[in-house]
């Protein structure tokens, strides 16, 4: 759970080690939590640290199922685009019947997979654009996988940023801290942010 991405050889192991980067702050934010403080709130917004693994986990699958699929689409999923868009909002919650435990568990399961998929994937290979959501563009056809995982990275790099606000908020912890003592090390007092005296 390195603080830096390390260096790269080419352009696949490049995609491959900064998801692999990207994919690491969501351990590292979610180290020493407990349920209650990992479903909590504690800032103006309604995201939560179990929430956004959660996302991150199904952002994850949901692309890297048209990777696989590439130049396909992937299995269509036939339900009403209401019972979708439930399920996409679900992903932002941590139930009261789910643990961080649980949410982690699947989190490093997908984690594993992405990377197994960056590894074997046809980086040119067209990616077509869904056509199920409002989002989505109209004016492109297909993405290549490239660009897929480029994306990929970004929009884990986004929620990262978003659970360091909100794990700072619980406890004051930051990320060189989480990090060093997720890897049983002493956070060293340069490692440690400048804050205001309270």
């Amino acid at each position: 759970m390195p603080t830096l991405a390390p260096p790269v050889h080419d352009e696949r192991h490049a995609l491959r080690e900064f998801l692999a980067y990207h994919q690491s702050a969501f351990v590292a934010v979610a180290y020493g939590l407990t349920d209650e403080q990992a479903r909590s709130t504690p800032t103006v917004s309604s995201l939560s640290i179990g929430g956004l693994i959660k996302h991150v986990t199904g952002v994850q699958q949901s692309w890297m199922q048209r990777v696989a699929a590439a130049p396909n689409e992937p299995q269509a999923d036939d339900r009403p685009f209401e019972e979708r868009a439930q399920e996409y909002q679900d992903q932002y919650l941590m139930r009261s019947d789910e643990t961080l435990a649980q949410l982690m568990e699947n989190l490093l399961a997908q984690n594993a997979e992405s990377l197994r998929l960056v590894e074997i994937a046809d980086l040119d290979a067209a990616v077509p654009v869904p056509r199920d959501a409002p989002w989505f563009p109209n004016d492109v056809d297909a993405w290549s996988a490239r660009w897929v995982l480029e994306h990929l990275i970004s929009e884990l790099a986004r929620h990262a940023g978003h659970a360091d606000i909100i794990r700072e908020s619980i406890d004051g912890a930051t990320m060189y801290e989480l990090v060093a003592a997720a890897e049983g090390m002493t956070p060293q007092p340069w490692l440690t942010p400048w804050r205001p005296k309270a």
